[in-house]
């Protein structure tokens, strides 16, 4: 799989880390969203870790990822901490994303993983893009992964 394990776990929304609800507060007051947490459905914690090949580590690339992601009616929030560093805060409405299981996408034959890859309008960013969610091959990250499907689907009704 790749260059990392990953593992997915789910979490209730209040056993969030303060550091994360706070940067999330933050992070909402500052794009004026409101109560968008009004109503989680799942909340996630995905580990990201390099796996170490070789003589000097895994290459390119950050040792270890967790990303706290909280999904809501309306609402997708990721949390990433990338090598322990600084929280980087995203925040996209379901109505505007299209969302890809990994597996069936035509990258996997050239690079196996396991995860989504979600394309749309991010709350902070003026054009749509792409971004992956990596999520283990567990029980935690393919439920959230079916119902990230869902959600989107439901919110384009």
């Amino acid at each position: 799989m790749g260059d990392y394990n990953r593992s997915t776990k789910e979490i209730a929304f209040g056993d969030i880390t303060a550091n994360v609800t706070k940067s999330i507060q933050t992070y909402i007051e500052k794009h004026n969203l409101g109560d968008i947490l009004a109503n989680p459905v799942m909340c996630i914690i995905s580990t990201s870790e390099k796996i170490k090949k070789g003589l000097f580590g895994g290459g390119a690339g950050p040792k270890l990822l967790i990303q706290t992601v909280i999904l809501t009616d309306r609402w997708l929030i990721l949390a990433d901490n990338v090598d322990q560093n600084a929280l980087y805060i995203k925040s996209m409405q379901l109505r505007d994303l299209t969302v890809e299981d990994y597996e069936k996408s035509s990258f996997y034959k050239m690079i196996p993983d396991t995860g989504v890859n979600i394309s749309g309008l991010a709350t902070d960013t003026p054009e749509k893009g792409t971004l992956f969610l990596p999520l283990g091959k567990d029980d935690a990250g393919e439920k959230f992964k079916v119902k990230l499907i869902e959600m989107v689907q439901k919110a384009k009704l």
